[in-house]
């Protein structure tokens, strides 16, 4: 068999470019034929992933994948076949990328596969939560309801990233100032001062001596200094890439100062709210669980996800299960265990990660404001020591010629 590329008219009018599969460059024309389509141009490719880049990874925002389900949700929804949803939703994307990934998914699905696993070939745009989720909605004749949720979701997940980004502009560019002016100083001004009050022939005081010190110190090792900066972000990026590194790093973050307890209860909230739309799709609590923890991006909640789906497997409560792995805040637990009693699990899981993601916010918030004042202290702390070393030697040599 041999890949042909072709351009072709639709019976709408529209220039259709595709690929297909056949033993002769006859045989193609007819397949394309067969569907419909007028061909204007045929030819060999390499391969149909190669011809189009499918192959190749390349970045599509969050916030295009977010519009790409919320318009196949919105198709879905308003009675549109899923080969035709595909169709409109490749002609309307802004994204060349996801307008190829569209054409070749619904290539696939007017051949008879599921749009889930269309979708699927390419885990590295749409992760198993997605893949997974659209499959219980295709199964059980959700796929509307269940496309809008998983929409809901992706968008919830862009504004949570707008906002982490928006709130870290003004500390970035705060300390990116203060580490360039501490730079500057030590490398640029220092060295050219040290001659001057070397030459003073007066006692130096302790600040001067201290800051003419480290500043000869960096001058004379700058490479060996770099060396080991490079050295050990090496080492600490080799090291969090084992199962036991990871772990540790991830247990770390947790038990930071403040701003630990905002991202333990953001990774809290992302396993509830991936967790509620698996459940809400149709997807195996079993599964579920093994992907929420998975989606949650913490290694200590993949491991106690893990733990919970081993005993969930063996017959306990949700609820019992996460209580005992003991990383699972009570909030959650509890409104866990209602929503076993209840019969509605993802409704509550949607509380919590709604709950929860107050909380964020306004945790966000105070460790901003907590950090502003914090990067101008030490910065000014730092100006204030070098201006104060280098006029103290000045007046004591003023003194002394007096």
């Amino acid at each position: 068999m041999t890949t042909f590329s072709y351009t072709a008219l639709e019976p709408s009018g529209r220039k259709k470019i595709g690929f297909v599969d056949a033993a002769s460059r006859e045989a193609a024309i007819a397949t394309v034929a067969a569907d419909g389509r007028f061909v204007l141009e045929i030819k060999e490719a390499a391969t149909k992933r190669e011809s189009r880049g499918l192959g190749q990874s390349k970045s599509v925002g969050k916030g295009d994948l977010a519009l790409f389900t919320r318009r196949m949700a919105d198709l879905a929804a308003a009675g549109l076949p899923l080969d035709r949803v595909l169709q409109v939703v490749a002609e309307q994307s802004e994204s060349a990328y996801l307008t190829e990934v569209a054409e070749d998914a619904l290539d696939q699905v007017r051949k008879g596969s599921p749009v889930s696993e269309a979708l699927a070939k390419h885990p590295k745009l749409f992760p198993a939560i997605f893949t997974q989720t659209l499959r219980a909605g295709e199964a059980s004749g959700q796929f509307a309801e269940v496309a809008a949720r998983l929409a809901d979701f992706q968008e919830k997940e862009v504004t949570r990233r707008s906002q982490i980004i928006s709130a870290m502009i003004y500390p970035g560019v705060l300390t990116f100032t203060a580490v360039s002016v501490v730079i500057f100083l030590i490398t640029f001004v220092m060295p050219r001062l040290s001659p001057v009050f070397k030459g003073l022939g007066t006692e130096l005081p302790v600040t001067t001596k201290m800051l003419l010190g480290t500043t000869d110190f960096i001058t004379a090792n700058w490479m060996l200094i770099i060396g080991v900066i490079v050295g050990g972000i090496f080492l600490f990026r080799t090291w969090v890439k084992t199962e036991a590194g990871a772990l540790a790093k991830d247990r770390m973050i947790f038990r930071m100062p403040v701003a630990g307890s905002v991202i333990r209860k953001a990774t809290v909230s992302r396993f509830s709210r991936v967790l509620g739309t698996l459940v809400y799709g149709g997807v195996p609590i079993l599964e579920a669980i093994r992907i929420a923890g998975l989606s949650s991006g913490n290694r200590v909640f993949m491991r106690s996800s893990q733990q919970v789906e081993q005993e969930v497997r063996e017959g306990r409560p949700i609820a019992d299960a996460m209580r005992d792995a003991g990383d699972f805040p009570p909030v959650l637990t509890h409104m866990v265990a209602i929503g076993e009693e209840t019969g509605d699990l993802p409704k509550m899981l949607g509380r919590v990660s709604e709950s929860l993601d107050f909380e964020v916010d306004n945790g966000m918030r105070r460790l901003t404001a907590m950090v502003e004042p914090v990067i101008v202290l030490v910065m000014g702390t730092f100006v204030g020591f070098v201006v104060l070393s280098v006029l103290l030697p000045i007046f004591e040599a003023q003194a002394a010629v007096k």
